[in-house]
């Protein structure tokens, strides 16, 4: 792969990530074989998930205290892995990311028991996690959730539907936000973790681009301990934003890793296709495409990795974070999201055109890239609403 980072060595072994690369590939080439129905996605994911588990890639979704890499989870090395994986496939770069996304609530929030209970399985590869917030009238409007938790005795009793959840069905634990205080204005929503075997839980799958497992989860009376909260009650607003800001960056290099792929995938076409008795890359119009798709590359690598390091080092030694610091993550963090995914989509589409009728093939790399590309502009804020989240920041609102 052309433009590797420089700083990859320093916060990631690069034999760890590259010993995982080629199975990684053949896998998620398996799941693509047989048209990503959504049973043989599930399938792929999952193999993917226990091989990661088993090469120690998935160290880097969780703190050291529980079998992981570093100290604290980095966003760089999580950054670093996502543009890696999703340089080679979509499906590798989610079974790797949801890891990390449906665990991180709970190195946030979660009890000594819960970190002990769940953290080292997701380590391992042993279960598959994902994160429930979205629902069918609350996606970026938090407020909007309606999903509740009511308090029964020691337990909880959860009862709502959740949408567009990333592992639906396939994971084995789900971190669930709901409503604790329908009266309260900030403090209203609580986190929980929730197995996927408890009872009245049930998923139904749904089809989006990109036949990535994906669908409702709907809680119907589903009885979870007091201890099964993450934090104190009303603290789920601060724990979903926490995290989002956390992997805003890493959905920002994944869409690098798509971009990447795309421009070399355009590079050899370039060069070997002969078009009126010369290579298309001595066309002068072709050089200006090209030179466009390499700016947005490396504008995407430089912003990614710009607020990755801002995540990273927001805190001080004792885990505490400064207003500055918190505005500089969500500044930056949201500006990575939305250039790289953005950038991602326009050096997709100019590879496609360059590849002119063999761009279209639905078995051809660009156009799966095509139509893996459109996602990341939507989940984990839309990119309008990211604008909105970098004026206010910028603007001190």
């Amino acid at each position: 792969m052309s433009g590797a980072w420089p700083i990859e060595r320093a916060f990631v072994d690069d034999a760890l990530i590259r010993s995982a690369l080629e199975p990684a590939a053949a896998l998620a080439e398996e799941a693509d074989a047989t048209e990503r129905a959504a049973d043989s996605a599930a399938t792929g994911l999952r193999a993917l998930v226990q091989l990661f588990g088993a090469r120690g890639l998935l160290r880097l979704t969780v703190p050291r205290a529980h079998g992981g890499v570093h100290e604290r989870v980095s966003s760089a090395a999580l950054c670093l892995v996502r543009e890696r994986l999703g340089h080679v496939s979509p499906l590798a770069d989610l079974a790797f990311a949801m890891q990390g996304l449906g665990s991180y609530p709970v190195t946030l929030a979660g009890s000594d028991a819960a970190r002990a209970q769940w953290l080292p399985e997701v380590a391992a590869g042993h279960a598959v996690a994902a994160f429930a917030l979205t629902e069918p009238e609350a996606g970026s409007d938090l407020g909007g959730l309606a999903t509740r938790a009511v308090r029964d005795g020691d337990d909880y009793v959860l009862s709502g539907h959740k949408t567009l959840i990333s592992n639906a069905g396939v994971a084995d634990v789900y971190t669930v936000f709901a409503v604790t205080d329908p009266a309260a204005a900030k403090r209203k929503l609580s986190a929980f973790v929730v197995p996927a075997t408890a009872r009245g839980l049930e998923t139904r799958p749904q089809r989006v681009l990109g036949g990535h497992p994906i669908g409702e989860v709907l809680f119907d009376g589903v009885r979870v301990p007091a201890s099964a909260r993450l934090g104190d009650e009303g603290a789920g607003l601060s724990v979903a934003l926490a995290t989002l800001h956390r992997f805003r960056p890493t959905v920002g290099a994944a869409a690098l890793g798509f971009a990447q792929r795309a421009l070399d995938e355009t590079l050899a076409h370039v060069r070997t296709r002969k078009q009126f008795g010369a290579p298309l890359a001595e066309l002068a119009v072709v050089q200006s495409i090209v030179a466009d798709m390499a700016c947005d590359v490396e504008i995407a690598r430089l912003l990614v990795y710009r607020a990755a390091h801002s995540a990273d080092h927001a805190s001080d030694a004792s885990g505490a974070e400064s207003r500055a610091a918190r505005s500089e993550v969500a500044r930056t963090g949201s500006m990575a999201k939305l250039f790289a995914t953005e950038a991602a989509q326009r050096v997709v589409d100019r590879a496609v055109q360059l590849h002119g009728g063999r761009g279209v093939l639905s078995d051809g790399i660009v156009a799966r890239l095509y139509e893996e590309v459109r996602s990341l502009r939507i989940y984990e804020g839309a990119n309008e609403v990211q604008k909105l989240l970098i004026a206010r920041e910028v603007l001190g609102a």
